[in-house]
């Protein structure tokens, strides 16, 4: 056992403190082997949050933020400067013209929601130039039938699937663009896929070729999960609009609930009205005391973010070694904190996700089982002992009950946490006779 592993003068060694959550000593042994190979991985998740957390410090320091904006606001919410202050911190943060950040976005797909019906009317085309939506958005869209689709409201759709490869297909893009086309919707995050997910290099590319085809089309970026995990973002590579969730990154596991839409000001004061009401727009809206963890949460964001790609990149470091295939590679680049693990049955991601639970500061006792879940066409599995319910930027874990039988894990407050979780998922796994090590 090397120095790193002796008795502590007052406590007990690193193999006990595991042993007493019940991660084997064989377990930390493996997770040890990966992690001796993962150094030049973490320093640069490392580089990239220090530059993050500059930028976020500038953006709060520019707008003088002080203690009054963290002041509540009831009722309509007039003149709640905190708010407005809150507001321009994300969007010179984010490079954007205007921002609106509200605890009355209920979540991500909500943001997408009310960004897409503000900023579409009948007669209007959407298009997806990188396949099928995420699956809370088929009913979002109408893909599939329900009430207030943008299909009922006369919005068609039509998509451009992505090439073998996970790249762009130009070709297709360019013939589905047409005098309908109205605003084109970029999921940058793989959602339920084991696409790689897209660089804001690559988003770049994508929005000037759709530019391009038609100048007037706006383009959005659903951003949830890519927040923070480069230095550079979708609104600095010509995005008109770019969406989010503030139980996700952003919030940097403080926010309680909320939403985002940072892009150009014409686009974001239509989503405001949609949001309140016309002539109304971005005047109301209390922040029923949540804006000090709003503005917290951000300041944070930046190593939270950190610590949840690391934990990433050490899940694909540990079940690539187990011959199992992972999407991102552990010496890939990070463009999303999420980690897609094929596990080839039912029973592995149910292993998997029990792991993830047990690892959890909150429900740690609970157990997860596959059920059906509003928004989703397949029965879904997910863990989740999170402060905050449903807050994918805390360790999590979750996936459809489909081939491939992916598994995907994201979140963690702190390196820490989200080692731990990894080395559960191990135990589980190991325990139900589904790896040996």
């Amino acid at each position: 056992m090397n120095d790193f592993n002796k008795t502590i003068p007052g406590g007990p060694d690193r193999y006990e403190a595991y042993r007493r959550l019940g991660i084997s000593d064989k377990v930390l042994s493996f997770a040890d082997t990966v992690l001796q190979g993962l150094d030049k991985e973490f320093a640069r998740v490392d580089a990239v949050a220090e530059v993050n957390q500059a930028r976020v410090i500038a953006a709060m320091q520019k707008n003088r933020v002080n203690v009054t904006h963290f002041n509540p606001s009831t009722g309509y919410g007039n003149d709640d400067e905190g708010r407005e202050t809150l507001e321009q911190v994300y969007a010179d943060c984010f490079h954007a013209e205007s921002a609106l950040v509200r605890p009355q976005i209920t979540c991500g797909t909500h943001a997408l929601y009310l960004a897409l019906s503000a900023n579409l009317l009948p007669g209007d085309e959407l298009l997806s130039p990188v396949g099928a939506p995420y699956d809370t958005l088929e009913e979002v869209i109408g893909i599939r039938p329900s009430v207030g689709s943008l299909a009922e409201y006369g919005v068609t759709y039509r998509q451009a699937d992505l090439l073998p490869d996970g790249s762009f297909d130009y070709d297709a893009i360019r013939a589905a663009i047409n005098e309908k086309t109205k605003l084109i919707t970029i999921q940058r995050s793989k959602g339920y896929a084991t696409r790689p997910s897209f660089s804001v290099a690559q988003l770049g590319q994508l929005i000037a070729f759709c530019k391009q085809c038609k100048p007037d089309v706006i383009c959005m970026v659903d951003n949830c999960y890519g927040e923070f995990t480069e230095t550079a973002d979708p609104t600095d590579v010509g995005a008109d609009m770019i969406v989010g969730s503030l139980i996700k990154n952003p919030g940097g596991g403080l926010a309680t609930t909320g939403g985002y839409i940072c892009g150009r000001k014409d686009l974001i004061d239509r989503c405001a009205c949609r949001l309140s009401a016309p002539g109304v727009g971005r005047e109301v809206g209390a922040n029923m005391g949540l804006l000090q963890s709003f503005y917290q949460g951000f300041f944070l964001a930046p190593t939270v973010v950190q610590s949840a790609i690391k934990g990433a990149i050490f899940a694909a470091g540990c079940y690539e070694k187990l011959g199992f295939r992972v999407v991102p590679g552990s010496r890939e680049e990070r463009h999303d904190i999420i980690q897609a693990i094929e596990l080839g049955s039912r029973e592995a991601m149910i292993a998997f996700c029990r792991g993830i639970q047990a690892a959890a500061p909150v429900d740690s006792y609970a157990t997860p089982v596959p059920s059906p879940m509003a928004g989703y066409e397949s029965e879904v599995i997910m863990a989740a002992g999170a402060f905050n319910q449903g807050s994918s930027i805390e360790l999590s874990a979750d996936g459809p009950i489909r081939a491939p039988y992916a598994v995907y894990f994201q979140g963690g407050l702190t390196w820490y946490h989200a080692k731990l979780g990894v080395m559960m998922s191990l135990q589980k796994m190991l325990e139900a006779g589904l790896i040996q090590l």
